[in-house]
């Protein structure tokens, strides 16, 4: 989550969606027509919630003070200057977070609140990637798995923290598959000795690859976090996409869940697919710190999303309409579409032109069923203040 958790795909592994990328992507955002706004505006129920499930309004109000915070640095304003958006500003974004959250404190109806924004907030949207806004959703988690510190018969498959001698490795780094052997033990590698953690399966080390960071439970009984720390300069290649490529899977059919199952049944493909993404990461540990995305702030389970940061205004307030599954009481999984105030603070290396969005989805097993799930159309708007 670069998804740092990380600069990755972060997505799901899966982030093997045709985008057709716009030639003019030095403008992803088109401010909407106010004759087009009333058709556009609903109420995003999750954050009032309901008596069986409360909602998360104070999820969100932390969430925009941590873009709040990024925005404040240097970074920021470096970024802000050379935006090329007109009336996309840094202080613009800056002043629209601090009333959207004080109308979150204050609003006492969710029918209070939506009226104030629809008054006091314009929209601009995303071109998309057919330059008509239909944006392609993915979502991304930080898993938890178990780890040990030793290398044993059972935790056999290395993490490993950044080289002292990596800035100075010549281009073409080394593949994957000699960093980590055709085994992904890497027993012969030139990193041998630079190992962080121990994990117990292949597939699962790989898995924090690509999502950038995890929550790892210690056979010592300690509980860890790794995060991404440095990766090698290759293109993020999606093993989801290429056994669709090689006619395992038709695309549409295709979740991080059938992927995952048709692997852990056929543990001999681990060593004929992972090696194709010759993208390797380094990680360290974060003592116990929350995912943070590539912004340096922590991301909000549902209220986070990555995208291009080299298109999309860094740390603003958006709006996301997408269908997003739901698992219910007895256990089974609900789609609905939904509308959802959402903050920019994270990107991705398979996140890329104005029809990408990366939902973070949360931490452990069912944020990981629920993002592995995600693979759908829907439209990105930010939201600032009305000039």
């Amino acid at each position: 989550m670069n998804h740092i958790i990380t600069t990755l795909s972060l997505g799901l592994g899966l982030a093997f969606y045709p985008v057709q990328m716009i030639i003019a992507q030095e403008m992803p955002l088109r401010q909407v027509n106010p004759t087009e706004i009333n058709t556009i505006w609903s109420e995003d129920e999750q954050i009032w919630g309901t008596p069986e499930n409360p909602g998360d309004k104070w999820s969100l109000i932390r969430a925009i003070s941590y873009s709040l915070r990024y925005l404040d640095t240097p970074k920021a304003a470096e970024v802000y200057n050379n935006y090329p958006i007109q009336g996309v500003t840094r202080d613009r974004v800056r002043r629209s977070l601090i009333r959207f959250q004080e109308l979150l404190k204050t609003a006492k109806t969710p029918d209070a609140l939506q009226a104030a924004i629809e008054k006091e907030f314009t929209l601009y949207q995303s071109v998309g990637h057919d330059n008509q806004g239909t944006v392609h959703f993915t979502g991304y988690f930080e898993p938890v798995y178990t780890a040990s510190r030793q290398r044993t018969s059972e935790y056999r498959y290395p993490l490993y923290f950044e080289p002292k001698d990596f800035a100075n490795w010549k281009k073409p780094h080394p593949t994957r598959l000699q960093l980590e052997g055709k085994d992904g033990l890497g027993n012969n590698s030139i990193i041998r000795g630079n190992e962080l953690i121990w994990m117990r399966d292949r597939l699962e080390a790989y898995l924090v690859h690509v999502q950038g960071s995890a929550r790892l439970k210690l056979t010592n009984g300690e509980t860890i976090t790794v995060g991404y720390d440095s990766s090698t300069d290759y293109p993020y290649i999606s093993i989801g996409k290429e056994v669709v490529n090689d006619g395992i899977f038709a695309l549409n059919e295709l979740t991080l869940p059938r992927l995952m199952e048709y692997l852990n049944a056929n543990p001999e493909q681990l060593s004929n697919y992972l090696p194709r993404n010759n993208r390797f990461i380094f990680f360290r540990e974060t003592n116990g710190a929350p995912p943070q995305g590539n912004l340096s702030v922590p991301v909000t389970a549902e209220r986070s999303i990555a995208t291009d940061k080299s298109l999309m205004p860094p740390g603003a307030l958006a709006l996301i309409k997408t269908p997003i599954p739901y698992i219910t009481n007895t256990g089974e999984i609900e789609t609905k579409l939904v509308s959802r105030y959402v903050l920019d603070q994270d990107t991705g290396s398979a996140i890329k032109g104005p029809g990408r969005v990366d939902i973070f989805m949360g931490t452990g097993k069912e944020a990981g069923d629920r993002a592995g799930l995600i693979s759908n159309e829907g439209q990105l708007y930010y939201l600032l203040l009305k000039n």
